[in-house]
C-alpha cells in the first residue's frame, strides 16, 4: 500500500494577501484563461457557488500531460485567505495518483505584500514512482501566483 507523501512551497509577493487570494484562488476559474492561455484554455465552476463543496473544472491546452482536472473546495476562510482544495477527476487521478489535497494560506508579509504557503499532499498508485513531478508542480503553482500577481500589480483597482 503507498503512503501519503507531501510537498511545500513558499512564494513572496508585493501584492495584498486579499488581492492576491482572490485572483489567484477563488476566482481562478475566470482569471488564469486570461492571464495563462497557454496553459488554460477554459475553466468554469462544475457545482456549487464558490463556498465550500464547490468543484471547478479547468481545460488544460497540449502544455500539460492531461487535458483537464477537476477540484473540490474542502475547506474555506476567506478572512484568513485559507483554502483546502481535493483533486477529485482528471489531472492524474486514477493514472498515477490515488488521491491529492492542497492547503494554501496567503498570509501578510513583514514587509509589506504577501506570502503564500502551499502544502500538497498526496497518495501515488502502487507501483507509481515520483520523478521530476514534484518540481513541475511547484513551477505550476508558482506560474499561477506570478500570473495573477503581474495581472494585479498592471490592474491596481482589480480584485480590491
Amino acid at each position: 500500500m503507498a503512503s501519503a507523501n507531501s510537498w511545500t512551497l513558499e512564494i513572496a509577493s508585493p501584492v495584498a494577501p486579499q488581492r492576491l487570494f482572490r485572483a489567484a484562488v477563488m476566482d481562478w476559474h475566470t482569471l488564469a484563461p486570461k492571464v495563462a492561455s497557454h496553459v488554460v484554455a477554459s475553466a468554469q465552476p462544475v457545482e456549487g457557488d464558490g463556498g465550500v463543496g464547490s468543484v471547478r473544472q479547468f481545460n488544460f491546452t497540449s502544455v500539460m500531460p492531461f487535458s483537464f482536472m477537476k477540484e473540490r473546495l474542502e475547506f474555506l476562510d476567506a478572512d484568513k485567505c485559507e483554502c483546502k482544495n481535493t483533486l477529485i477527476e482528471g489531472g492524474g487521478i486514477g493514472v498515477a495518483i490515488e488521491t491529492a489535497t492542497s492547503h494554501i494560506k496567503v498570509e501578510p508579509a513583514a514587509g509589506g505584500g504577501s506570502v503564500v504557503k502551499v502544502e500538497s499532499t498526496y497518495k501515488l498508485l502502487p507501483g507509481v514512482e515520483v520523478k521530476d513531478e514534484i518540481a513541475k508542480a511547484k513551477e505550476s503553482v508558482t506560474a499561477i501566483f506570478k500570473g495573477a500577481e503581474a495581472y494585479l500589480v498592471a490592474n491596481p483597482d482589480a480584485y480590491n
